[in-house]
């Protein structure tokens, strides 16, 4: 594999660095408990060790993001607290109004996302190292005022109501929020492991228009304001069930667009050797290895949640399957990328057909994820548009 080099200033960091990253992430820890003990479960108590150790593991060597996950917990905190008890002062506080509240920090996001995706493309047609470096900052931003966004509209949850409040992953409205932060954050983690900034407008495409349906749901449907949970969705396993299979649609959504510039690149090579897209993409067999570590990591986090989803429909539902139409199209997304990976490790299958296959998967996921919920009804219809 090939892989362009010079392109991003790759920091490290120091032992030291690295261990006061983990006491950190251990004292913060040790802090919630301390605050919350009397309100957290033995579940809730679990899901936050494991949160801060998966924290310390993937910021111990990235300080890119140990920067982004200090000034998400400085602005979330810093407008949890401006809140106090008042739901109303997100109308006449400053920073709240056009800053911190869940709303104006989503608005934010949503701006700093397109405008990421023009950079990383002016970056790439004008060859300008420069823009693609403001594409990536865009990018840290527009991650970071989405995840605020979501702190905070957990802390708005409960100030309407104790029995209103929950962890934001309850409707499509806060999962798109969710999608677009955490593609971003797999690509940005691609980004930095690959040193190359090239890909950023087509990963930043799918997070885009995952943004641009946020805004249409949240003007057209109203689907911003915050609704008490249906009774299936008041359990523990919403915490994790969710988010697990989100970093799988996430992952799954950067191996498609990775695809798109994958038979680019191989279209215009043929066609135009010398032209733009032939040459400042990186190489066809560093897109390759890309789409595949995506699938696989898509793979491994969708297997989790499919199986913690089983788990909660028996509590819920009594029974851990009942074909029911989410059910039934997460599992042929399951068989999809399972076959994928199937020929890709015994048969060595690679190149354009499955750089099509992981772009043909993108619309099989975004049925099971969406069509689903327009189209046809079950146990899931609470998620209906």
């Amino acid at each position: 594999m090939t892989i362009k080099s010079g392109m991003i200033n790759n920091e490290t960091s120091s032992p030291v660095d690295q261990w006061l990253w983990r006491g950190l992430m251990l004292l913060a820890a040790i802090v919630l408990i301390n605050r919350y003990i009397d309100i957290l479960d033995s579940y809730e108590l679990s899901i936050t060790v494991f949160t801060a150790v998966c924290l310390a593991l993937l910021g111990q060597n990235w300080p890119g993001f140990r920067r982004h996950v200090v000034v998400v917990s400085v602005l979330s905190f810093l407008g949890v607290q401006r809140y106090g008890s008042d739901l109303g002062l997100a109308e006449t506080d400053f920073l709240l109004n056009f800053i911190l509240a869940s709303q104006s920090a989503f608005m934010w996001m949503s701006a700093l996302f397109v405008m990421a995706t023009f950079a990383y493309f002016v970056g790439l047609l004008f060859r300008s190292p420069f823009t693609e470096k403001v594409g990536s900052a865009l990018t840290w931003s527009a991650m970071t005022m989405g995840m605020v966004g979501l702190m905070v509209r957990w802390r708005e949850s409960y100030l309407i109501s104790p029995d209103v409040g929950h962890i934001p992953v309850s409707n499509l409205y806060e999962v798109f929020i969710l999608f677009a932060v955490i593609t971003a954050l797999l690509y940005l983690y691609y980004e930095r492991r690959y040193q190359t900034r090239s890909l950023g407008g087509f990963v930043l495409l799918v997070i885009s228009a995952s943004v641009a349906f946020q805004l249409w749901y949240a003007f057209e449907k109203q689907a911003h304001e915050i609704q008490p949970l249906v009774p299936a969705l008041q359990s523990y396993w919403m915490k994790i069930h969710v988010p697990a299979n989100f970093v799988g649609y996430g992952a799954f959504a950067m191996a498609a667009m990775i695809g798109v510039a994958y038979l680019l690149k191989s279209w215009r090579q043929e066609i135009k050797p010398q032209g733009i897209l032939a040459t400042a993409l990186p190489d066809l067999s560093m897109m390759d290895d890309l789409m595949y570590k995506a699938i696989s990591l898509g793979f491994a986090f969708f297997t989790v949640a499919t199986v913690l989803g089983a788990l909660w429909a028996a509590e819920a539902w009594g029974g851990y399957w009942s074909w029911d139409p989410k059910e039934t199209w997460a599992l042929i997304v399951w068989l999809n990328y399972a076959a994928w990976l199937h020929m890709r490790m015994t048969k060595g299958w690679n190149g354009r057909p499955m750089a099509w296959w992981a772009v043909i998967g993108l619309f099989v996921t975004l049925f099971a994820f969406l069509g689903v919920n327009m189209f046809l009804s079950g146990l899931h219809s609470y998620g209906t548009l």
